[in-house]
């Protein structure tokens, strides 16, 4: 762990009131590692200088951004010269970011699909009230297996008929199932497409999901964000952590 010094001395009251936080959790973040270990008085007084005042900034912009865990690991790193560790954890991050938007995308693709206004077919069938498992597999051009399979996965939850025990494929069903294929022929897992299909069901068809993707974008918009303002934080540390400490790499 290093012991950076710079120009001017901060007291902890001071770098605590910035950002809301106790003079205690300054001390606990120094005692993990997300912070610089400060210099001592004589009489055992922690000395914190602008380093400190950096790191910290940059600690808990990382943690907005990345969460608690990655926020702290990439701190620690920085702090034991480990700095291709520390951007490595970085990229992770924007790499999960840069995955939620192609989810996004897609997801938002296959609710556009599926909002649009229902082919004859799907129409001649809802007047019968339901699709056979044939009928939904020629529809996708899949198997009745492939159909089962997604059963098997949560994908799909069809209803019986009560007097033949046959599967039922209802509007809904439908709605699923396509959904399900758009995002299969995009390279999804099945308990990722199972997810997605569960929350459509449980808000209660696609104008609802609508709404919540809208707030799933608005998260994603605000995470890149808040990337941004970590970036800026991090490298001014890091200017200064290599300015006092000219040996760190």
């Amino acid at each position: 762990m290093l012991y950076l010094q710079s120009g001017g001395e901060v007291r902890p009251i001071d770098l605590a009131r910035e950002h809301g936080i106790s003079t205690q959790a300054v001390r606990n973040y120094e005692n993990a590692g997300f912070i610089p270990r400060a210099q001592r008085t004589h009489s055992g007084y922690r000395v914190y200088t602008d380093v400190h005042a950096a790191a910290l900034r940059a600690y808990l912009s990382l943690v907005a951004a990345y969460g608690h865990e990655s926020g702290g690991q990439i701190m620690v790193d920085l702090n034991d010269s480990r700095i291709d560790h520390a951007l490595e954890t970085l990229d992770r991050g924007h790499q999960l970011l840069l995955r939620d938007r192609s989810t996004l995308k897609t997801v938002k693709a296959a609710t556009m699909h599926l909002d649009r206004e229902p082919t004859a077919d799907l129409d001649r069938h809802r007047a019968a009230s339901y699709y056979s498992i044939g009928d939904l597999a020629r529809r996708l051009d899949l198997t009745p297996a492939a159909l089962r399979n997604w059963e098997d996965a949560g994908i799909l939850t069809p209803h019986r008929d009560p007097a033949t025990g046959h599967r039922i494929y209802r509007a809904d069903d439908v709605r699923d199932a396509e959904l399900a294929h758009l995002l299969r022929r995009g390279g999804y897992l099945l308990d990722d497409i199972a997810t997605v299909t569960t929350e459509v069901r449980t808000v209660g068809g696609t104008s609802a999901l609508n709404e919540a993707l809208d707030t799933w974008q608005h998260k994603l918009t605000a995470r890149g964000l808040a990337m941004l303002t970590a970036a800026a934080h991090l490298a001014d540390y890091v200017d200064l952590m290599r300015t006092s400490h000219p040996d760190v790499d």
